[in-house]
């Protein structure tokens, strides 16, 4: 099976959940969320919508888990709609709190509709997350339901405890390497894991089994992150579609720069100074990869690369869907730079 027809089963999922808003009064609020999912307004589309990464894992996964039951993944669709509802809610308050004006190559839901307003799309996000998640009901037992909507509402909070991390570090001068994983693995790993940790619970594996798709996809998750932190710098604009001079411009404490700091150099010194110009990004980029940052964060992308792939390979998952599943870790772990 393509993993086209678990997509259309996602996204028919999502609107189903999303269209708990769509009543007489609150339609205008429906249309901000609908927006703000790439559904509706200009430019609306699959460049809209992005990629549905973690319900596609989480579906997967339960694919994965259980080859004998074809239709088995499609009682999990409300799992995937909450792990996506989730992202999209974090992603709602990122662009306010970043004061982030584009998103996916469009004007992001708070400078349509303003801050206050948004952040109550991000809530309304958030509270279908889990109306999504417990729908699960329909279709599993209460123990099940309730393991999976533990993980996913762990999940949240660790979201919340990266995101304060980020925020906190934009301050600080003290910071080093040992600081940076924490932070990443709430923002970015914590999700991810939840994804692929979820769909092993609603494929009724042994916990062992459950442990290495959570393990996988944790490693996933800091693999990308840290590939990630690398395109931020030095990747390609016409290919990874984002500025390589954004993330000296904003002043990230990403890996990278937390390496070059480490190292009391002359990059260190620059950055000491002040913000860095945009005419300077090529010649400070350069001065970093110069003092090792580079190549010490590739080869930490390299290692919880092997870390993910191994990890996946314990937890053994079978069939077309067990296939699709190390194509799209491969896939997500070799972005182009």
């Amino acid at each position: 099976m393509e993993t086209k027809e678990y997509l259309l089963a996602i996204e028919g999922e999502l609107k189903r959940q999303v269209a708990r808003l769509d009543e007489p009064r609150t339609k205008p609020f429906h249309d901000m969320l609908a927006y703000h999912m790439g559904w509706t307004g200009e430019g609306a589309g699959p460049a809209a919508t992005g990629k549905r990464i973690r319900p596609l894992m989480l579906i997967l996964t339960v694919a994965a888990c259980d080859e004998t039951n074809a239709a088995n993944w499609l009682r999990a669709t409300p799992a995937a709609a909450a792990v996506e509802l989730v992202h999209n809610f974090s992603l709602v308050h990122d662009d306010i709190q970043d004061n982030s004006e584009k998103r996916r190559g469009r004007i992001t839901t708070w400078k349509i509709v303003g801050a206050p307003m948004a952040i109550n799309v991000g809530d309304a996000l958030f509270v279908m997350s889990n109306q999504a998640i417990m729908d699960l009901s329909e279709h599993y037992p209460a123990e099940i339901v309730v393991q999976a909507a533990t993980v996913l509402h762990n999940t949240c909070l660790d979201l919340t405890r990266g995101q304060f991390l980020d925020m906190s570090y934009e301050e600080r001068s003290d910071l080093g390497v040992e600081d940076y994983w924490p932070m990443v693995a709430g923002k970015t790993a914590a999700l991810l894991s939840a994804c692929c940790h979820i769909g092993s619970i609603l494929g009724c594996v042994d916990e062992g089994t459950q442990d290495a798709y959570r393990s996988f996809g944790h490693a996933l998750g800091l693999a990308f992150q840290v590939q990630d932190d690398i395109l931020g710098i030095w990747g390609d604009e016409a290919i990874t579609g984002k500025s390589a001079a954004s993330d000296l411009l904003e002043g990230k404490k990403s890996l990278p720069v937390l390496h070059g700091l480490s190292q009391g150099g002359k990059f260190a010194e620059r950055w000491a100074k002040g913000p860095i110009q945009p005419d300077e990004v090529e010649e400070v980029a350069n001065l970093l990869a110069s003092e090792g940052a580079y190549e010490a964060t590739y080869a930490l992308s390299e290692q919880m690369t092997a870390l993910a792939l191994n990890n996946l390979r314990e937890a053994d998952p079978k069939g077309e869907a067990g296939e699709a599943l190390f194509e799209l870790a491969k896939k997500l772990l070799k972005r182009e730079q």
